[in-house]
Protein backbone atom coordinates (compact mmCIF):
# COMPACT_ATOMS: atom_id res chain seq x y z
CA UNK A 1 0.00 0.00 0.00
CA UNK A 2 1.13 3.39 -0.87
CA UNK A 3 1.67 5.63 2.24
CA UNK A 4 2.38 9.23 3.14
CA UNK A 5 3.96 10.54 6.59
CA UNK A 6 2.15 13.46 7.92
CA UNK A 7 2.90 15.56 11.12
CA UNK A 8 -0.47 16.39 12.97
CA UNK A 9 -3.14 16.11 15.78
CA UNK A 10 -5.39 12.73 16.12
CA UNK A 11 -8.66 15.07 16.00
CA UNK A 12 -6.77 16.99 12.37
CA UNK A 13 -5.83 13.74 11.50
CA UNK A 14 -9.93 12.28 11.50
CA UNK A 15 -11.00 15.35 9.48
CA UNK A 16 -9.05 15.01 7.29
CA UNK A 17 -9.93 11.51 6.68
CA UNK A 18 -13.37 12.43 6.09
CA UNK A 19 -12.34 14.55 3.55
CA UNK A 20 -10.32 11.95 1.41
CA UNK A 21 -12.89 9.36 2.44
CA UNK A 22 -15.86 11.68 0.01
CA UNK A 23 -17.18 13.37 3.37
CA UNK A 24 -18.73 16.39 2.01
CA UNK A 25 -20.76 17.79 4.72
CA UNK A 26 -20.71 18.05 8.30
CA UNK A 27 -22.85 19.43 10.72
CA UNK A 28 -22.10 20.50 14.32
CA UNK A 29 -21.12 22.20 17.43
CA UNK A 30 -17.94 22.99 19.15
CA UNK A 31 -17.36 20.64 22.41
CA UNK A 32 -14.16 20.00 24.37
CA UNK A 33 -11.62 18.06 22.93
CA UNK A 34 -13.37 17.81 19.65
CA UNK A 35 -13.91 20.99 18.96
CA UNK A 36 -10.47 20.62 16.25
CA UNK A 37 -12.40 18.48 13.91
CA UNK A 38 -14.85 20.91 13.15
CA UNK A 39 -12.22 23.89 12.64
CA UNK A 40 -10.70 21.54 10.51
CA UNK A 41 -13.85 20.81 8.21
CA UNK A 42 -14.73 24.53 8.01
CA UNK A 43 -11.68 24.27 5.97
CA UNK A 44 -11.39 20.93 4.30
CA UNK A 45 -15.35 21.24 3.42
CA UNK A 46 -15.31 23.98 1.30
CA UNK A 47 -12.34 23.38 -0.74
CA UNK A 48 -13.61 20.07 -2.62
CA UNK A 49 -17.29 21.53 -3.11
CA UNK A 50 -18.75 20.47 0.51
CA UNK A 51 -20.33 22.16 3.29
CA UNK A 52 -19.30 22.39 7.20
CA UNK A 53 -21.98 24.27 9.37
CA UNK A 54 -22.11 25.31 12.90
CA UNK A 55 -25.43 24.24 14.32
CA UNK A 56 -27.18 25.96 17.18
CA UNK A 57 -26.11 22.47 19.51
CA UNK A 58 -25.62 19.50 18.88
CA UNK A 59 -29.32 18.42 18.45
CA UNK A 60 -29.18 20.46 15.38
CA UNK A 61 -25.76 19.52 14.17
CA UNK A 62 -26.57 15.66 14.03
CA UNK A 63 -29.85 17.09 12.47
CA UNK A 64 -28.62 18.54 10.05
CA UNK A 65 -25.65 15.98 9.04
CA UNK A 66 -28.88 13.59 8.94
CA UNK A 67 -30.60 15.39 6.63
CA UNK A 68 -27.32 15.66 3.97
CA UNK A 69 -27.08 11.62 4.25
CA UNK A 70 -30.75 11.41 3.40
CA UNK A 71 -29.50 13.85 0.14
CA UNK A 72 -26.51 10.82 -0.85
CA UNK A 73 -23.81 12.28 0.11
CA UNK A 74 -21.25 11.38 3.02
CA UNK A 75 -21.66 13.08 6.28
CA UNK A 76 -19.96 12.95 9.56
CA UNK A 77 -21.13 14.88 12.90
CA UNK A 78 -18.20 15.06 16.03
CA UNK A 79 -18.52 15.38 19.73
CA UNK A 80 -18.01 14.28 22.96
CA UNK A 81 -19.49 12.22 25.63
CA UNK A 82 -22.39 15.10 26.58
CA UNK A 83 -23.09 15.93 22.85
CA UNK A 84 -23.63 11.85 22.06
CA UNK A 85 -26.54 12.58 24.70
CA UNK A 86 -28.28 15.00 22.87
CA UNK A 87 -27.78 13.43 20.14
CA UNK A 88 -29.41 10.41 21.17
CA UNK A 89 -32.93 10.88 20.04
CA UNK A 90 -31.79 11.65 16.37
CA UNK A 91 -29.28 8.98 16.08
CA UNK A 92 -32.26 6.37 17.18
CA UNK A 93 -34.20 7.54 14.02
CA UNK A 94 -30.45 7.48 11.52
CA UNK A 95 -30.79 3.69 12.87
CA UNK A 96 -34.68 3.63 12.42
CA UNK A 97 -34.71 4.99 8.75
CA UNK A 98 -31.28 3.49 8.22
CA UNK A 99 -29.42 6.71 6.98
CA UNK A 100 -25.82 5.98 7.04
CA UNK A 101 -23.63 9.20 9.26
CA UNK A 102 -20.43 9.07 10.99
CA UNK A 103 -19.93 10.08 14.38
CA UNK A 104 -16.85 10.53 15.82
CA UNK A 105 -16.29 10.77 19.95
CA UNK A 106 -13.53 12.16 21.42
CA UNK A 107 -14.16 11.19 24.68
CA UNK A 108 -13.72 13.12 27.81
CA UNK A 109 -14.54 12.64 31.77
CA UNK A 110 -18.08 12.61 32.92
CA UNK A 111 -20.99 11.78 33.45
CA UNK A 112 -23.05 14.98 32.80
CA UNK A 113 -19.77 17.81 32.40
CA UNK A 114 -17.18 15.88 34.44
CA UNK A 115 -13.29 16.72 33.21
CA UNK A 116 -13.82 18.55 29.62
CA UNK A 117 -10.50 19.01 29.16
CA UNK A 118 -9.36 15.80 30.72
CA UNK A 119 -8.94 12.26 29.17
CA UNK A 120 -11.49 9.08 29.77
CA UNK A 121 -13.07 5.93 27.90
CA UNK A 122 -16.22 6.63 29.62
CA UNK A 123 -18.67 6.94 26.68
CA UNK A 124 -17.70 2.67 26.07
CA UNK A 125 -20.93 1.19 27.15
CA UNK A 126 -22.67 4.55 25.59
CA UNK A 127 -21.42 3.61 22.24
CA UNK A 128 -23.21 0.13 22.70
CA UNK A 129 -26.44 2.31 22.79
CA UNK A 130 -26.33 5.38 21.89
CA UNK A 131 -30.23 5.15 21.49
CA UNK A 132 -33.42 3.21 22.77
CA UNK A 133 -34.59 0.36 21.33
CA UNK A 134 -33.15 -3.05 19.45
CA UNK A 135 -30.29 -2.61 16.81
CA UNK A 136 -26.71 -3.18 16.38
CA UNK A 137 -24.21 -0.50 16.99
CA UNK A 138 -21.06 -0.06 15.20
CA UNK A 139 -17.97 1.41 16.86
CA UNK A 140 -14.70 1.73 16.20
CA UNK A 141 -12.04 2.56 18.41
CA UNK A 142 -8.77 4.37 17.32
CA UNK A 143 -5.11 3.02 19.34
CA UNK A 144 -3.16 5.60 17.54
CA UNK A 145 -2.00 8.74 15.44
CA UNK A 146 -2.39 6.70 11.81
CA UNK A 147 -5.80 4.71 13.16
CA UNK A 148 -7.61 8.10 13.82
CA UNK A 149 -7.29 8.31 9.80
CA UNK A 150 -7.91 4.76 8.90
CA UNK A 151 -10.38 4.18 10.95
CA UNK A 152 -12.38 7.23 10.25
CA UNK A 153 -11.96 6.15 6.57
CA UNK A 154 -13.18 2.76 7.74
CA UNK A 155 -16.46 3.94 9.17
CA UNK A 156 -17.42 5.82 6.24
CA UNK A 157 -17.38 2.32 3.97
CA UNK A 158 -18.71 0.74 7.05
CA UNK A 159 -21.25 3.25 6.69
CA UNK A 160 -22.35 3.44 3.34
CA UNK A 161 -22.56 -1.18 3.58
CA UNK A 162 -24.98 -0.90 6.43
CA UNK A 163 -26.66 2.03 6.28
CA UNK A 164 -26.29 2.92 9.73
CA UNK A 165 -24.72 5.52 11.85
CA UNK A 166 -21.18 4.53 13.03
CA UNK A 167 -18.74 5.67 15.59
CA UNK A 168 -15.07 6.44 15.97
CA UNK A 169 -14.15 6.95 19.28
CA UNK A 170 -10.83 8.82 19.86
CA UNK A 171 -10.35 10.06 23.37
CA UNK A 172 -8.44 13.53 24.61
CA UNK A 173 -4.64 12.01 24.96
CA UNK A 174 -5.47 10.75 20.95
CA UNK A 175 -7.47 13.74 19.54
CA UNK A 176 -4.73 16.57 21.20
CA UNK A 177 -1.27 14.31 20.79
CA UNK A 178 0.88 15.49 17.82
CA UNK A 179 2.83 13.32 16.32
CA UNK A 180 3.95 11.75 13.55
CA UNK A 181 1.37 9.59 10.79
CA UNK A 182 1.85 7.29 8.45
CA UNK A 183 -1.54 6.72 6.41
CA UNK A 184 -2.48 5.81 3.41
CA UNK A 185 -2.17 8.67 0.09
CA UNK A 186 -5.61 10.31 -1.12
CA UNK A 187 -5.31 7.65 -4.32
CA UNK A 188 -5.44 4.49 -1.83
CA UNK A 189 -7.66 5.62 0.02
CA UNK A 190 -10.14 7.01 -2.97
CA UNK A 191 -9.80 3.60 -4.71
CA UNK A 192 -10.90 1.67 -1.55
CA UNK A 193 -14.01 3.72 -1.00
CA UNK A 194 -17.61 1.56 -1.12
CA UNK A 195 -20.36 3.59 -2.37
CA UNK A 196 -23.79 2.87 -1.09
CA UNK A 197 -25.71 0.62 -3.54
CA UNK A 198 -28.54 2.54 -5.23
CA UNK A 199 -31.64 0.77 -7.26
CA UNK A 200 -31.74 1.75 -10.98
CA UNK A 201 -35.12 0.15 -11.79
CA UNK A 202 -38.26 1.37 -12.92
CA UNK A 203 -39.45 3.58 -10.04
CA UNK A 204 -42.65 1.44 -9.65
CA UNK A 205 -40.81 -1.04 -8.47
CA UNK A 206 -38.81 0.34 -6.38
CA UNK A 207 -39.36 -0.79 -2.47
CA UNK A 208 -36.00 0.82 -0.33
CA UNK A 209 -36.72 -0.83 2.39
CA UNK A 210 -37.79 -4.44 1.15
CA UNK A 211 -34.93 -6.72 1.50
CA UNK A 212 -33.32 -9.90 2.39
CA UNK A 213 -33.50 -10.22 5.96
CA UNK A 214 -30.01 -9.47 7.15
CA UNK A 215 -29.56 -6.92 4.01
CA UNK A 216 -29.81 -3.05 4.98
CA UNK A 217 -32.42 -0.78 3.04
CA UNK A 218 -31.16 0.77 -0.31
CA UNK A 219 -32.23 4.36 -0.01
CA UNK A 220 -31.46 6.35 -3.42
CA UNK A 221 -30.74 9.50 -3.21
CA UNK A 222 -33.40 12.02 -2.45
CA UNK A 223 -34.32 14.13 -5.79
CA UNK A 224 -33.24 11.46 -8.34
CA UNK A 225 -36.77 10.69 -9.45
CA UNK A 226 -37.97 7.71 -6.52
CA UNK A 227 -40.38 8.37 -4.02
CA UNK A 228 -39.78 6.92 -0.38
CA UNK A 229 -40.94 8.00 2.87
CA UNK A 230 -38.52 8.43 5.92
CA UNK A 231 -39.96 7.76 9.60
CA UNK A 232 -38.99 7.07 13.07
CA UNK A 233 -42.36 4.84 13.10
CA UNK A 234 -41.95 1.33 12.39
CA UNK A 235 -42.46 1.38 8.61
CA UNK A 236 -43.66 -0.94 5.73
CA UNK A 237 -41.37 -1.47 2.43
CA UNK A 238 -41.86 2.59 1.30
CA UNK A 239 -41.17 3.76 4.31
CA UNK A 240 -44.64 4.37 4.97
CA UNK A 241 -46.25 4.02 9.19
CA UNK A 242 -47.39 0.49 9.99
CA UNK A 243 -48.36 -1.75 12.63
CA UNK A 244 -48.50 -4.78 11.38
CA UNK A 245 -47.25 -7.67 13.49
CA UNK A 246 -45.07 -9.55 10.66
CA UNK A 247 -43.67 -6.52 9.06
CA UNK A 248 -42.37 -5.04 12.01
CA UNK A 249 -40.55 -7.98 13.65
CA UNK A 250 -39.11 -8.38 10.61
CA UNK A 251 -37.90 -4.95 10.10
CA UNK A 252 -36.65 -4.52 14.14
CA UNK A 253 -35.37 -8.21 13.41
CA UNK A 254 -33.16 -7.09 10.67
CA UNK A 255 -31.65 -4.11 12.04
CA UNK A 256 -29.70 -6.31 14.31
CA UNK A 257 -28.99 -8.85 11.78
CA UNK A 258 -27.45 -7.14 9.35
CA UNK A 259 -24.59 -6.22 11.48
CA UNK A 260 -24.80 -9.09 14.17
CA UNK A 261 -24.80 -11.96 10.91
CA UNK A 262 -21.54 -9.99 9.24
CA UNK A 263 -19.40 -9.03 11.80
CA UNK A 264 -16.37 -10.72 9.72
CA UNK A 265 -16.69 -7.69 7.85
CA UNK A 266 -16.61 -5.29 10.80
CA UNK A 267 -14.33 -6.75 13.70
CA UNK A 268 -10.82 -5.72 13.68
CA UNK A 269 -8.00 -6.83 16.30
CA UNK A 270 -4.52 -5.92 17.12
CA UNK A 271 -2.65 -9.06 19.13
CA UNK A 272 0.75 -8.08 20.61
CA UNK A 273 3.01 -10.70 22.05
CA UNK A 274 0.02 -13.64 22.87
CA UNK A 275 1.83 -16.73 21.15
CA UNK A 276 3.30 -17.68 24.10
CA UNK A 277 1.38 -15.24 26.75
CA UNK A 278 0.35 -16.27 30.53
CA UNK A 279 -0.79 -13.18 31.50
CA UNK A 280 -3.43 -11.48 28.57
CA UNK A 281 -3.95 -7.90 28.90
CA UNK A 282 -7.10 -6.22 27.53
CA UNK A 283 -7.00 -2.50 26.38
CA UNK A 284 -8.09 -0.12 24.11
CA UNK A 285 -7.66 3.39 22.62
CA UNK A 286 -4.91 5.03 23.81
CA UNK A 287 -4.58 3.30 27.28
CA UNK A 288 -3.39 0.39 24.57
CA UNK A 289 -0.05 1.96 24.10
CA UNK A 290 0.92 1.98 27.64
CA UNK A 291 -0.10 -1.28 27.73
CA UNK A 292 2.21 -1.78 24.39
CA UNK A 293 5.05 -0.26 26.54
CA UNK A 294 4.82 -1.75 29.62
CA UNK A 295 4.52 -5.30 27.76
CA UNK A 296 8.22 -4.93 26.96
CA UNK A 297 8.90 -4.28 30.02
CA UNK A 298 7.16 -7.12 31.69
CA UNK A 299 9.27 -9.58 28.23
CA UNK A 300 12.68 -7.97 29.55
CA UNK A 301 11.63 -9.10 32.98
CA UNK A 302 10.77 -12.30 31.76
CA UNK A 303 6.90 -11.99 32.70
CA UNK A 304 4.94 -13.60 29.64
CA UNK A 305 2.34 -10.76 29.30
CA UNK A 306 0.63 -10.18 25.91
CA UNK A 307 -1.99 -7.35 24.63
CA UNK A 308 -5.13 -8.07 22.99
CA UNK A 309 -6.85 -4.97 21.45
CA UNK A 310 -9.82 -4.18 19.84
CA UNK A 311 -10.03 -1.98 17.35
CA UNK A 312 -13.63 -2.64 16.79
CA UNK A 313 -15.03 -2.46 20.14
CA UNK A 314 -19.03 -3.11 18.83
CA UNK A 315 -19.87 -5.55 18.08
CA UNK A 316 -17.55 -7.51 20.53
CA UNK A 317 -14.70 -9.62 19.18
CA UNK A 318 -16.40 -12.33 21.45
CA UNK A 319 -15.28 -15.36 19.52
CA UNK A 320 -11.70 -14.44 19.66
CA UNK A 321 -11.71 -13.04 23.75
CA UNK A 322 -13.35 -16.36 24.49
CA UNK A 323 -10.29 -18.52 22.81
CA UNK A 324 -7.96 -16.37 24.31
CA UNK A 325 -9.35 -16.61 27.69
CA UNK A 326 -9.78 -20.37 27.75
CA UNK A 327 -6.01 -20.68 27.52
CA UNK A 328 -4.35 -18.02 28.82
CA UNK A 329 -4.93 -18.26 32.94
CA UNK A 330 -4.88 -14.83 34.05
CA UNK A 331 -6.61 -11.66 32.40
CA UNK A 332 -6.27 -7.47 33.52
CA UNK A 333 -8.69 -5.33 31.19
CA UNK A 334 -6.61 -2.02 31.79
CA UNK A 335 -9.82 1.09 31.11
CA UNK A 336 -10.05 5.01 31.43
CA UNK A 337 -13.18 3.74 33.30
CA UNK A 338 -14.70 1.55 36.36
CA UNK A 339 -14.85 -1.63 33.94
CA UNK A 340 -17.15 -0.86 31.32
CA UNK A 341 -15.18 -3.32 28.71
CA UNK A 342 -14.71 -5.69 31.53
CA UNK A 343 -17.95 -6.33 31.94
CA UNK A 344 -18.03 -7.62 27.94
CA UNK A 345 -15.22 -9.30 28.71
CA UNK A 346 -16.56 -11.32 31.37
CA UNK A 347 -20.14 -11.96 29.67
CA UNK A 348 -17.81 -13.45 26.26
CA UNK A 349 -15.60 -15.57 28.26
CA UNK A 350 -17.56 -16.86 31.33
CA UNK A 351 -14.61 -15.97 33.39
CA UNK A 352 -15.42 -13.68 36.71
CA UNK A 353 -12.11 -13.56 37.78
CA UNK A 354 -11.40 -11.08 35.40
CA UNK A 355 -8.81 -8.33 37.16
CA UNK A 356 -9.00 -4.57 36.57
CA UNK A 357 -7.06 -1.39 36.40
CA UNK A 358 -9.03 1.79 36.14
CA UNK A 359 -8.50 5.15 36.23
CA UNK A 360 -10.89 7.92 36.31
CA UNK A 361 -9.67 11.18 37.82
CA UNK A 362 -9.07 12.79 34.43
CA UNK A 363 -4.89 11.23 33.74
CA UNK A 364 -3.57 8.74 32.02
CA UNK A 365 -2.71 5.33 33.24
CA UNK A 366 1.32 5.29 32.74
CA UNK A 367 3.34 1.81 31.58
CA UNK A 368 4.53 1.99 35.63
CA UNK A 369 1.21 1.33 36.88
CA UNK A 370 0.25 -1.74 34.33
CA UNK A 371 3.88 -3.44 35.12
CA UNK A 372 2.82 -2.79 39.07
CA UNK A 373 -0.41 -4.54 38.30
CA UNK A 374 0.99 -7.49 36.64
CA UNK A 375 3.51 -7.82 39.37
CA UNK A 376 0.97 -7.87 41.78
CA UNK A 377 -0.91 -10.99 39.82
Amino acid sequence: MATREIISSGNELSALAARDAGCRFFGGYPITPSSEIMHEMSDLMPEVGGACIQMEDEIAGVAAAIGAGMSGVRTMTATSGPGISLKAENLGLAQMTEVPLVVVNVMRGGPSTGLPTRVSQGDVAQAKNPSHGDYKSITLCAGSLSECYTETVRAFNLADRFMQPVFVLLDETLGHMHGKAVIPTEDEVRDAIVPRKQFDGPAEEYFPYQCEHDQPAVLNPMFKGYRYHFTGLHHDRKGFPTEEIETCRKLIQRLEDKVELHKDEIELNEEFFLDDAEILIIAYGSVSLAAKEAIRHLRAEGIKAGLFRPITLWPSPQDRMRELAAKIPKVLCVELNIGQYRDEVQRSTGRLDIEGLFKVNGRPISPYEIVNKVKEL
